[in-house]
């Protein structure tokens, strides 16, 4: 099943959208650092989540403006609840409702069925103080939508002979969440809210510390504020504070990256209660400098679950979440950067989105051309 759903995902490679970095070039002016994406599951994503830290640098008194849209598709069930609902596929589709939920808290154990697709869109102000301190804000905006990638996905299984994974029984482009946990039982048939504004996110970034040549360290520190309280699907009403560190090494025409972060995230009560914790986070990156404008980054992200065996014992909520981003990059000009990028999970495929894509525009006014 799990290749099964990997080669769906690597099919729609070319739907895609991507990621922008909101900076320039670095050292030499040939690297922009790894992908600044975030982790798009709906088990997660509003937790504060430390952005990939990037190679770049702005002149001391400017700013950079970044903006990065995130889009993503879930399909992600219980081992019975897909059993569930490819035994009902031969009745045809329907939109699913209250004697599917009947049907599924019947079901031995824990399940659960996520269906939605939800776009993300982050604009960042980042002003550079000094030599060594930047500070950025970042605002956030979420859409949710049933979407409209689901008929590319089924037309994919049904091309090569895959599982349906029970989509068939549902109506397409829906959104469905259900939970049936030992911490919550509820079903929305329909998304609870259109979307709205999340939380903003306040950060410092150090670059100071001394190291050899072609070699560089990063640190900063951010907090996500709830200025509006508790809102479902928008904000979990609690303070998160997060530390990141990356080391990052330049070598000719190839860059290598290695992040690590740790956030205390506060927990949230809804949709699924989840306790206060501390989150570790590691990122791995490769990038290559294609031309003197045009880069290619390769990265996995791995984070631990937000889940606890308090709130329910499956293992697909349990398992760490796996995350694998390729992306394009490509300056235009000498002030602005694109980024087209796509992420999949190739591990533990029921507790991250299928595929997520991302697409943005920095703007680099004045941008640093190397120490």
């Amino acid at each position: 099943m799990n290749s099964q759903r990997r080669l769906s995902a690597v099919a729609i490679v070319l739907a895609g959208l991507g990621t922008a970095s909101a900076a320039t070039a670095a050292e030499g002016g040939g690297f922009y650092g790894l992908l600044r994406e975030r982790d798009l599951t709906p088990f997660g994503f509003l937790r504060l989540d430390m952005r990939p830290a990037y190679a770049v640098t702005i002149q001391p008194g400017t700013w950079a403006l970044e903006s990065t849209l995130g889009y993503q598709n879930t399909w992600a069930l219980s081992p019975n609840v897909e059993k569930y609902l490819t035994s009902i596929e031969k009745n045809g589709r329907h939109e699913l409702g209250p004697a599917d939920y009947d049907a599924i808290k019947a079901l031995p154990g824990e399940n659960y069925l996520l269906d939605v697709e939800s776009a993300l869109l982050d604009l960042t102000f980042h002003y550079k103080f000094s030599t060594h301190w930047t500070g950025y804000v970042t605002a956030t905006a979420i859409s949710y939508q049933g979407g409209f990638l689901d008929s590319t996905i089924e037309k994919f299984h049904d091309t090569f002979g895959f599982s349906s994974f029970g989509r068939p029984a549902a109506k397409k482009n829906d959104v469905n969440l259900i939970y049936d946990l030992k911490s919550q039982q509820l079903a929305y048939f329909d998304s609870p809210t259109d979307g709205g504004f999340t939380d903003p996110t306040l950060g410092m970034r150090y670059v100071g510390v001394a190291l050899p040549k072609n070699w560089n360290l990063t640190a900063e520190v951010a907090v996500k504020v709830p200025v509006q309280g508790r809102r479902l699907l928008l904000s979990t009403g609690k303070t998160d504070y997060g530390t990141q560190v990356s080391l990052q090494k330049f070598s000719g025409n190839h860059a290598w990256y290695v992040s690590a972060s740790a956030v205390y995230y506060a927990g949230a009560a809804e949709p699924s209660p989840q306790d206060a914790q501390i989150v570790p986070t590691a990122i791995l990156g490769y990038e290559y400098q294609l031309t003197p404008t045009t880069n290619l980054n390769l990265q996995g992200y791995i984070s631990r679950s937000v889940f606890k065996h308090s709130e329910t014992d499956l293992d697909e909520l349990l398992g760490i979440k796996y995350q694998y981003s390729l992306g394009v990059r490509h300056r235009i000009g000498e002030q602005f950067l694109f980024t087209f990028g796509i992420t999949e999970n190739l591990q533990n495929v029921n507790n991250t989105p299928d595929i997520g894509f991302q697409l943005g525009l920095a703007f680099i006014p004045k941008r640093a051309m190397g120490k």
